[in-house]
């Protein structure tokens, strides 16, 4: 069965007013202290967190599982020890997609960073911003390539469910995924063409980082990419979830489409031929809807309900989500998604009843680390 890890970034936040603060340098130092204490003073500095681009973020990595149950675990441990860190340094961690309340960035340390911000200006400025990124093995970069070819229209149906950043700077932007439309500002972002084959797709990428717009392999930001570090694809189109639960959900879906997408490709049958154009109209309409308002539906490329495009991405994976045993926890996971709706209309609800972006912040801090029902 293909292994599946995911990567969650943070957003660190004052505990007394729900602003961002950025504190990522001490929360990473007090995961070190912590993790060589844990190893008797002289083990490796075992955590699975890292340093990101804004110092009021904090990621994270679980490791590669077959298990939903175990992923669900991972998830779940890893966002209690980041705000256990967080703690000492006097932040939050939450789930959130964006800041909702107004938030000047401040970039962290780092070479890399520093090109990044002469670079990219008010855009890496800017680029405050949580995601989900679902990573699935394959067993080579030809039936890797294979699977991005087959799965682009079916990626913005992933951002509609996870949606979770409805404000910026302290407003309503009328988005469910704001994030992803800060996000595709930066010049490798988005959906891409039909590559066809392993080597067309590393021609590309090496290409794009020969013009010197990119600093490295690793600012190739498809939607969905071959991993530079991990022999998977890595799904990148998805906010970060405002509970644990959702990611889960997001990544058995991703791993059945990756299989259903596999088995097709061995099978001999062509990606879908859908024009990148429309493919990039049917992303923004999943940021601005989510699952509040019309989708294009993956098929046809026309408006449809939401739960209409969630339930044909079901439909697709179906034979491979039960063949992994996921088909159970898939169909109550969408049911209960559909009924209450994602992080965006959670934030908009808190925000209705409480009429103060802080309060929402810190009801989000909550929700984060709070374990899942079983």
């Amino acid at each position: 069965m293909r292994s599946v890890g995911v990567e969650e970034e943070l957003l660190l936040v004052d505990a007394a007013s729900g602003e961002p603060l950025a504190v990522s340098a001490a929360v990473l130092a007090e995961a070190n202290r912590c993790a060589r204490q844990e190893s008797g003073g002289g083990g490796p500095q075992a955590h699975a967190f890292e340093q990101e681009l804004q110092k009021e973020q904090l990621e994270f990595a679980t490791k590669p599982v077959t298990e939903m149950g175990e992923l669900l675990a991972e998830i779940v441990r890893w966002r209690a020890e980041a705000a256990r860190h967080a703690k000492a340094a006097g932040a939050l961690v939450a789930a959130l997609g964006t800041s909702p309340l107004p938030v000047r960035p401040s970039l962290s340390a780092g070479k890399r960073y520093e090109w990044i911000a002469e670079q990219f200006g008010l855009t890496a400025q800017e680029q405050l911003t949580g995601g989900c990124h679902v990573h699935v093995s394959v067993a080579s970069d030809e039936e890797g390539v294979a699977v991005l070819d087959r799965i682009r229209p079916w990626l913005p149906v992933l951002t509609a469910m996870s949606a979770n950043s409805p404000f910026w700077q302290g407003a309503d932007t009328g988005y469910r995924s704001y994030r992803s439309r800060v996000w595709y500002r930066l010049p490798s972002a988005g959906p891409v063409d039909v590559f066809g084959s392993a080597d067309r797709y590393h021609e590309q990428v090496r290409a794009m980082v020969d013009t010197g717009v990119l600093h490295d392999e690793g600012m190739i930001y498809f939607d969905a990419r071959l991993s530079a570090t991990y022999p998977t694809v890595e799904i990148r189109v998805a906010d970060v979830c405002l509970d644990a639960a959702t990611p889960v959900l997001l990544a058995a879906l991703v791993r059945a489409l990756v299989e259903t997408s596999a088995r097709a490709w061995r099978a001999g049958e062509p990606p879908p031929r859908i024009d990148t154009a429309l493919l990039r109209l049917a992303a923004f309409r999943a940021g601005r809807s989510g699952l509040d308002g019309p989708l294009l539906h993956p098929r046809t490329m026309r408006e449809t309900a939401p739960s209409d495009a969630v339930l044909a991405l079901c439909g697709h994976v179906r034979e491979a989500l039960a063949d992994h045993g996921d088909q159970e926890r898939v169909s109550a996971g969408v049911a209960a998604l559909l009924e209450r709706g994602n992080g965006a209309r959670v934030q908009r609800a808190l925000w209705e009843e409480h009429g103060d972006l802080a309060a929402v912040v810190l009801r989000c801090a909550d929700i984060t680390t709070a374990t899942p029902a079983p």
